[in-house]
């Protein structure tokens, strides 16, 4: 678009009201942004922030901005009901104490080491998904494989019995979706359905562990031991685990395969160089952020890039703006595998910096580099899918075939 075109489409944009074209390329409105309207007042008051600088800034700062959502999620969902429960008492949408306490109980059973003693059963876990593509040649690389894997990790992590697994994806869709700036009737109605369900579920397995504790390598039985947490708190945290660790991990390794097969030279050169996996993951979080919005509110009045912002401003960072900033990243729109620096901000920073980032890494780690060896000639097949929602990007459907 020319500069012209792309200053009144800064000009216009409404987060609350997206194109269809939005969700299937959000960059060139992004670039518009960063360029005309970095500090964008959106119709309904709040800013929409599109420059790494300024995202940096605020992620770090404690003193100026909340993200306690209570003010935001009571209109949206009705104060009392299922989603706002559940929105206003996981971990991501709270404020220190509260925040830090659980926050290190996460961090803690994720530890280097507990991160070595996963490596074996998710490559096992990968190698096996990877067999069963190659002997059906045409499939979903979401559905048959990005998907499964957080599943299985997460599930292991919080000790769920296999075989009660397979409502968890549409749970967590359900359930992350109604955070969508648009939300529909039958959304809201199947998000309150979702937490409903789940935290039913759990309140068994939660009543069974109280019984049999596994040890400090079962995340639930340390969440009981040391957290400190109301039964209300417990349930919400354990939704929020198991969301955040599917949701987010699924569309970091269908953006990667996608990326790369769209790449060639990049599949190849990595699949000969296995020592770039590393930045390729790193490269693959910065140019297609599974996560590309989050919000802060501001407590304590701030300027912020000549705009004075008041307290109870509702801010909206675009994540996958300020990762393809100019300003921070050379060339930025170009898929480069081994790019060093890489400073994004696919999993936030500060003290709300993702806590199962380590996890989410070691997946798409093992996933993307074990593809690319196993399944040489992995092509995209006609008819991907994207999930249609600005928050979090990702594909419904992948379809691919082995050559």
């Amino acid at each position: 678009m020319d500069t012209e075109q792309a200053h009144v489409i800064a000009q216009a944009f409404d987060p609350n009201r997206l194109s269809a074209d939005f969700y299937e390329n959000p960059y060139d409105i992004y670039a518009a942004l960063r360029t005309f309207e970095p500090m964008h007042h959106c119709p309904d008051g709040s800013y929409f922030l599109s420059r790494f600088a300024d995202l940096d800034q605020i992620y770090r700062d404690r003193s100026h901005f909340s993200s306690d959502k209570k003010a935001v999620f009571g209109p949206k969902f009705g104060p009392g009901s299922p989603l706002y429960e559940h929105h206003t008492t996981s971990l991501v949408f709270n404020d220190p104490p509260y925040h830090t306490r659980v926050r290190r109980q996460i961090v803690g059973a994720l530890s280097p080491n507990a991160l070595r003693a996963l490596q074996p059963g998710v490559t096992a876990l990968v190698d096996r998904l990877l067999e069963r593509l190659q002997e059906r040649q045409r499939f979903d690389l979401i559905e048959d494989f990005a998907a499964a894997i957080p599943i299985e990790v997460i599930g292991n992590l919080l000790r769920v019995p296999r075989e009660d697994r397979g409502p968890l994806r549409g749970w967590s869709l359900a359930i992350l979706g109604a955070l969508e700036t648009e939300l529909t009737p039958e959304q809201y109605a199947r998000g309150n359905e979702a937490v409903v369900e789940f935290t039913a579920y759990l309140r068994g397995l939660i009543s069974d562990r109280r019984r049999r504790p596994l040890g400090e390598t079962d995340l639930l039985t340390r969440l009981l031991q040391e957290a400190e947490l109301t039964d209300s708190e417990l349930l919400q945290n354990c939704v929020f685990l198991l969301n955040a660790g599917h949701e987010t991990t699924t569309n970091l390794i269908g953006n990667g395969l996608y990326l790369l097969l769209n790449h060639p030279e990049s599949f190849d050169r990595l699949r000969s160089d296995p020592q770039l996996i590393g930045t390729a993951v790193e490269e693959c979080l910065r140019l297609e952020s599974p996560n590309q919005l989050g919000n802060r509110l501001v407590i304590e009045g701030v300027t912020i890039r000549g705009v004075a912002l008041e307290p109870n401003t509702y801010l909206t960072l675009c994540i996958g703006a300020a990762n393809r900033d100019p300003e921070e990243f050379p060339d930025p729109d170009r898929f480069d595998i081994a790019r060093r620096p890489n400073r994004h901000l696919a999993f936030a920073a500060g003290a709300h910096a993702c806590a199962g980032m380590g996890v989410a890494r070691l997946e798409a780690q093992i996933a993307l580099l074990r593809a690319v060896h196993r399944l040489p000639r992995l092509r995209l097949a006609r008819g991907a899918t994207r999930s249609k929602r600005a928050r979090f990007r990702g594909f419904l459907s992948l379809p691919a075939e082995v050559t």
